[in-house]
């Protein structure tokens, strides 16, 4: 029966081309411009750590002796995030600062300035980073000072020439430091790992969905050839030496840590209580309360990752969905309705009123996978005009095989939906009243 109702769509389909035409249009339209907003929402926010981002977190303390802040700093100062790292309470923790660095294939390759990410060993297998040649380095190179790097596959391709170039020397600033790992093609989105202060910069994403840093190394073996480069985040007074922040009044690292069960959640969020508790009574810290610990993705919304006008973007886009919908619903009625005779001919000769209602929705099912079918270029064309524009998401936006699958199944259920009324009304049509006018 399904196959005889799929037979008198298409017949109906040719018979009135225009209408078909104008319906297929207008949902099209639709399913394009929200299919588009909808892509982009999702990659902007989308979990960055599937399936772990609720076992990741990010501890906050105030460590300003002068005044209270309404909420924690974003950032850490040296010795609070150096006392939580070394006090190993969690499965894994992470240290994480960024500066500039200039770099250099050797000791007589031209310089170049590129980005530096201080870390430790735990950064790697907490984030899940990809390797094409080598490995991280471990917990006894944090310790002393290793002087190793692990660098981007940009920065391979650049330098190598794509080659496995882990034992190479690469000359960061003064100091010679040895490849012991070279990245696959990696671009977590958003740059979960350095977000900190997104809520202050009045909705500015910058950096947010950048490409990820040139070269990581530990943060011990930093501080000895980059000291000078890496900058405050936040300070409450004047750097005692000038040209390093080790010691100074200032926050300016992260600190991510992993915890795999609610009750390590619960156990490290009371050890942070105690250790400003602790510090407050040394005299170090003034506001021992104010201590926050979220997950990654509340970290995320917290600094307000995904921008302002794209979430506008997307509720206009399924605004404007739904008025396409509505024109279907116009549309889809006057041409049930011009069909009468032939229904009330079906009526007359058995067919039931859900068999009219079944062969109606048959048709605007065909109609939507028509329109799905075009949403889904015109989806193309619309995230190729995203790509174009000087957003540092733009080359993320690509529709993926889920998204497809989506594209398809919402145009679907769009027309099936806009073509219930129009069903229904065609199905009550009265056979005796059609039979007289023929």
């Amino acid at each position: 029966m399904f196959g005889y109702y799929l037979h008198l769509a298409w017949r109906s389909l040719r018979r009135n081309r225009l209408l078909t035409v104008l319906m297929v249009v207008s949902i099209a339209v639709g399913i394009g411009a929200s299919m588009t907003t909808l892509t982009v929402m999702r990659l902007l926010a989308g979990d960055p750590l599937p399936g772990k981002s609720g076992t990741i977190f990010y501890p906050q303390v105030d460590p300003n002796p002068e005044q209270r802040s309404s909420e924690p700093y974003d950032m850490l100062d040296y010795r609070s995030a150096m006392d939580l790292w070394s006090a190993h309470r969690a499965d894994r923790q992470a240290l994480v600062v960024d500066s500039q660095v200039k770099i250099r294939k050797g000791a007589a390759g031209r310089p170049a300035m590129g980005v530096l990410l201080a870390t430790t060993s735990d950064f790697f297998p907490m984030f899940d980073v990809p390797f094409a040649y080598g490995s991280g380095w471990g917990a006894e190179d944090d310790a002393r000072r290793a002087r190793v790097a692990v660098i981007s596959s940009a920065l391979n391709d650049r330098l190598f020439g794509g080659r496995d170039s882990v034992g190479q020397t690469l000359r960061l600033n003064q100091a010679d430091v040895r490849i012991v790992g070279v990245l696959k093609p990696w671009r977590p989105s958003p740059q979960f790992y350095t977000v900190a202060g997104g809520r202050f910069a009045n909705g500015n994403t910058a950096g947010f969905y950048a490409t990820p840093e040139d070269v990581m190394t530990p943060l011990s073996s930093a501080l000895e050839f980059n000291d000078g480069n890496f900058s405050q985040f936040t300070c409450w007074s004047m750097p005692p030496t000038p040209g390093s922040l080790v010691n100074s009044p200032c926050v300016w690292v992260q600190l991510w840590v992993q915890l795999s069960s609610p009750q390590k959640v619960t156990d490290y969020r009371a050890f942070l209580q105690a250790y400003a508790a602790e510090q407050a009574r040394s005299g170090r810290i003034r506001h021992p309360e104010n201590t926050r610990m979220p997950s990654l993705m509340e970290w995320l919304d917290i600094n307000g990752v995904v921008p302002s006008d794209v979430k506008l973007q997307a509720w206009l886009a399924f605004a404007f969905l739904l008025i396409c919908v509505v024109n279907a619903v116009g549309l889809l009625l006057a041409k049930f309705l011009r069909r009468s005779g032939d229904i009330g001919v079906r009526r007359a000769l058995g067919a039931t009123q859900r068999d009219i209602f079944a062969q109606c929705l048959t048709e605007a099912a065909v109609t939507g996978l028509a329109g799905g079918a075009l949403g889904w270029l015109l989806t193309l064309f619309g995230l190729w005009l995203v790509r174009q524009q000087s957003v540092e998401y733009a080359d993320l936006a690509r529709l993926d095989l889920p998204m497809f699958a989506l594209t398809l199944a919402l145009a679907v259920v769009a027309s099936v939906l806009a073509g219930v009324v129009p069903a229904m009304r065609a199905s009550r049509i009265v056979p005796a009243m059609q039979l007289k006018t023929l």
